[in-house]
């Protein structure tokens, strides 16, 4: 069983190395390499958190090196259980991502730089999640970064390389500060294996020990956006491809709080900063969830919910009791689904629509029924509306800050209340204005056919006059922009119509030079691409796949607070991780 512990890290590290030496050919091939490398690393950690759960802690040493000599993978139940629902969200985000790409007719450069982009990121967050040393960490980190960083800039428009300009200076930033971390502890201990640590850092001064503990900690609180290390992720996320905003939304913060769990339960259990990263979960809740508030963009309040919402996960680490743990690893698993499922959403509502902003939607629910209801339904689970996993992971937080009793933790009760309130405000609004109420006249897309719905052929025009999106023809979805008169978009002499020459921009369909347009939304790689009133079937049918497993929680609600529990117990005893790293004598 051990021997599939390194699967998640090296098979996609060896695919990406694959399709780059492929470049852009062999299409179908290379979707077939992506998507079959994920699912493979999806069994693999499903056996593996089967095996975690029965057998307590896996592990494998690189090379045969023991530690603290050699490179150890650790696969607990924290371990796996992260590395499955991770690995089953990179799937479905990657499905997304060739039905997008292949409906907009940008296959090769995803096929080149984005998909190996990917795929190194995918490993890098699995050895982040496996790996045993401080040192191996950081290079998690650097995997999964460098993937990021070609995702969130990919096609070079302005707005994705301001923002990866931003995200490249956190980043750098916190790399070095962890390099300083991982020096500090190393000078300190001799050692950089986490099992080791464990027990060398007992007889430190306690001066030093808070050193070490308040570096490495401010690391990866910049790496999980908690407050007031935050301000730079709702400015960084929106202008990504929709693919690498839902994964970078779903996973990336998630491996910081990941971090800060294995941290303070494995290194420093019960250390003196636990008041303080209470004061930061409550700042992280409160000033998050305002900001998605006064938000009037879907991705931006998105990212908003999504700081807030990191609050809740260190709210249950920082009242260090088995009921906090398991509370905070409950939610943790609830939030990467739900929160990639509804980016992967605001992706589809721009693709169909050519915005997010809530000022210019409208009437969603009757023009986008099937998209409606793939929001309406986590975004009332983001908003922990009962009996859903959110509730479930709320009030497993609830009871374990009345049981600590104390004011701190109280008061952190309190603002984890407000927060799911303003949260349900924020989601209510957004459907309000975006899916229920009637759409103004210049809304994009007021006044197209329905979604599924077919129209007449005065509406449509010819027979089979569809763009390779499925788009229907202008007259049929121009919308405000229809294709009446010659100065219209769509028209014989207007912006898109027959009469203009094909733009590098553009994608035309067969029957009508620019059909179904209804706005122009930037693709994969930043081109502008026509709106759809259809979507590709593999992005609803991912998407509905992530909607689902959000609600499977639901149903597997015992089993899933009973293993949360066990992985708990599991991290606070410490003694089962170090024992299987060092040796069962230790």
């Amino acid at each position: 069983m051990e021997s599939l512990i390194p699967v998640p890290v090296v098979l996609p590290l060896l695919a990406a190395a694959l399709k780059l030496a492929i470049g852009g050919r062999l299409r179908r091939t290379q979707a077939f390499i992506s998507v079959g490398t994920l699912a493979v690393v999806l069994a693999v950690s499903l056996v593996l958190l089967v095996a975690a759960d029965r057998q307590g802690p896996l592990v494998t040493n690189a090379g045969g090196w023991p530690a603290p000599f050699g490179i150890s993978l650790v696969a607990d139940r924290l371990a796996t259980v992260m590395l499955t629902v991770s690995s089953a969200v990179t799937l479905c985000v990657m499905v997304f991502s060739q039905a997008q790409a292949y409906a907009d007719q940008e296959q090769a450069a995803p096929l080149a730089i984005f998909h190996p982009a990917y795929l190194i990121m995918s490993a890098g967050v699995s050895d982040a999640f496996l790996t045993g040393d401080l040192f191996n960490l950081f290079v998690a980190f650097e995997m999964l970064l460098s993937g990021s960083y070609v995702l969130l800039t990919f096609g070079g428009t302005e707005s994705r390389v301001r923002a990866g300009a931003t995200y490249a200076v956190v980043a750098l930033v916190s790399s070095m500060l962890f390099l300083v971390a991982i020096a500090v502890t190393y000078g300190a201990t001799g050692t950089v294996s986490m099992a080791q640590l464990a027990e060398r850092f007992t007889p430190l001064p306690g001066s030093v020990r808070l050193l070490v503990e308040l570096t490495l900690l401010l690391v990866f609180v910049v790496k999980a956006a908690v407050f007031p290390m935050s301000g730079w992720l709702p400015d960084s996320y929106p202008t990504a491809p929709a693919p690498a905003t839902a994964l970078f939304a779903g996973l990336l913060t998630k491996v910081g709080v990941y971090s800060i769990i294995r941290l303070e339960a494995l290194l420093f259990p019960g250390g003196p900063v636990g008041g303080l990263l209470m004061w930061a979960a409550l700042a992280t809740m409160l000033l998050g969830v305002l900001g998605a508030a006064a938000q009037t963009d879907i991705k931006r309040m998105l990212s908003f919910t999504l700081v807030s919402h990191i609050g809740y996960m260190v709210f249950g680490v920082a009242l260090f009791s088995v009921g906090g743990v398991a509370g905070a690893v409950l939610y943790t698993v609830h939030h990467i689904t739900v929160q990639t499922s509804l980016f992967l959403v605001a992706g589809m509502i721009e693709r169909r629509t050519g915005t997010t902003s809530v000022d210019r939607l409208g009437g969603l629910l009757g023009l986008a029924p099937l998209i409606s209801v793939l929001f309406f339904i986590p975004a009332m689970n983001l908003a922990g509306i009962p009996p859903m996993s959110g509730f479930l992971g709320k009030l497993a937080l609830v009871r374990a800050g009345v049981a600590d009793g104390s004011p701190m933790a109280l008061t952190l009760v309190a603002g984890g209340l407000v927060t799911s309130l303003l949260t349900l405000y924020a989601v209510a609004m957004t459907w309000n204005r975006a899916f229920w109420r009637t759409p103004p006249p210049d809304v994009p897309g007021a006044g197209t056919v329905l979604e599924g719905e077919e129209s007449t052929e005065d509406e449509e025009g010819p027979e089979g006059a569809e763009g390779p999106e499925g788009a229907e023809s202008p007259e049929g979805a121009g919308g405000s922009e229809g294709a009446e008169g010659s100065g219209e978009r769509g028209g014989p002499g207007g912006p898109g119509g027959p009469d203009e020459p094909r733009g590098p921009g553009e994608i035309r369909g067969p029957g009508e030079p620019g059909a179904g347009r209804a706005r122009g939304t930037e693709g994969i790689t930043g081109r502008e691409i026509v709106t759809s009133v259809r979507m590709p079937p593999p992005m609803i049918g991912a998407t509905a796949a992530l909607v689902a497993l959000g609600l499977s929680y639901t149903v597997l609600a015992g089993p899933l607070s009973a293993f949360t529990v066990r992985t708990a117990a599991e991290l606070l005893a410490r003694r089962p991780y170090i024992s299987a790293v060092l040796g069962s004598g230790r």
